[in-house]
Parts: C-alpha cells; structure tokens; sequence
C-alpha cells in the first residue's frame, strides 16, 4: 500500500481490529464471556449470549460499550481476570509492526486512538508492547466520548492540535470512520480482515485495505 506521506503530518490509529487481531476481542465476547456468564449465573448459554446481546445492543456506539466497569456492573463478573484468560489470543495482525515502524520514520506525530478501555490498553501494552510505537496513546474514556462521536475528534483536537487535511487514519469501524470524515479527516482507510478467523460481514465506502504495507 502507498500512502501519500508527502501530504501526511500526522498519523492516527486504531488498536483492535486495525492493529491487533481482533479474533481476541471476538472470541472473548461470543465465547468466553458468554460461557462465564451463564455458568456464574447459573443459566442456559444461549440465555447468557442473549443477556449479553442485548446489553451489547442497547449500548453500541457509547463509552459503555467499551467500559470494563459497566461491563463488570451490569454483569457481576470481573471482566479483566476473565480477559486475562484468554490473553494468548492478543497478537498483531499481519504486517502492522512493519507499517509501525514505516510510521515512526515517515511522521513525527504517531497517535493510537482507541475506544478501549485503559485497563484493556494497558493488559495489550503487556502482551505487545505495542505504546513504543506511539508518541501518544488515547481511550475515548480520556476525551469523555466515542470514537463515533464527533467530538471525540474535537476533544482530540484540543488535546495536542492536528490538521485534518494533512491527517492519516485507520480503523475497521464504519461509524468511526465516518464520525472522523465528518471531522474533515481526509486519509481513511478501513480494514479489510480485521479478525483473522472471520469474514468481514459488510463492505466499507473507504478504501479497505488486506494488508497495511
């Protein structure tokens, strides 16, 4: 993949699914969780992927979708030692360390942006150490909005100024992808495999990409 560096100042990027296989996220939530859940609460399993969903759906596109707390509340599990089972299943996706390092030598201003929690980042940052290749790593809980919000971007924005003009960025979620078109973001890329073991159910209107360089 060429991009177009010379019009590039500043790089923004997406932690699971973009960077990280997102087959750790996916297995976690319509596997292990459901199974813990039911188990703890002594239900069906489809009963406990229903709760599940249901919270999932009722949620989707806010900070408590991605919070460990909420989650943790609403389901009277502790999330982060179930999420430290299954830690064997955090890898990188192909070619990101590779295009990671491009970053660092094309752009002086290398930023993960992720709706994780920071207590998600932070197991990852472990099993990776993946904060080397940043010069900033930011949750949306930090800037008080999702991704999927446009003012996530502002908040952003505020934070250490950036130009959209000039600004790269790559995620494997739709609604994220264009809360920051809707910011005026001018380099989208979405991602083609985000899980490794699944089949991307819907295409994207930005460029997909299979690989990252």
């Amino acid at each position: 993949m060429q991009y177009d560096w010379q019009n590039i100042d500043t790089v923004l990027l997406d932690m699971d699914g973009t960077l990280l296989d997102l087959h750790f996220d996916s297995h976690f939530w319509l596997e292990h969780l459901p199974h813990a859940f039911a188990q703890r609460k002594n239900l069906m399993l489809e009963d406990a992927r229903y709760k599940i969903s249901q919270l999932m759906t009722e949620h989707a596109g806010t900070l408590n979708w991605y919070c460990v707390d909420f989650w943790s509340e609403s389901l009277e599990v502790d999330i982060m030692r179930l999420k430290s089972e299954v830690t064997y299943k955090i890898g990188y996706r192909p070619t990101a360390e590779a295009f990671l390092k491009h970053c660092q030598r094309e752009c002086s201003d290398v930023r993960m942006v992720t709706n994780a929690h920071r207590k998600i980042l932070d197991l990852k940052i472990a099993k990776t150490s993946i904060d080397q290749y940043f010069d900033q790593l930011l949750c949306s809980h930090e800037l008080e909005h999702p991704k999927e919000d446009v003012r996530f971007w502002q908040r952003l924005n505020e934070n250490k100024p950036f130009d959209p003009e000039r600004t790269l960025f790559l995620d494997d979620n739709e609604a994220v992808l264009e809360s920051a078109e809707r910011h005026g973001i001018k380099h989208l890329y979405s991602i083609a495999e985000p899980d490794s073991q699944r089949k991307r159910k819907t295409p994207s209107r930005f460029p997909m990409l299979a690989n990252l360089i």
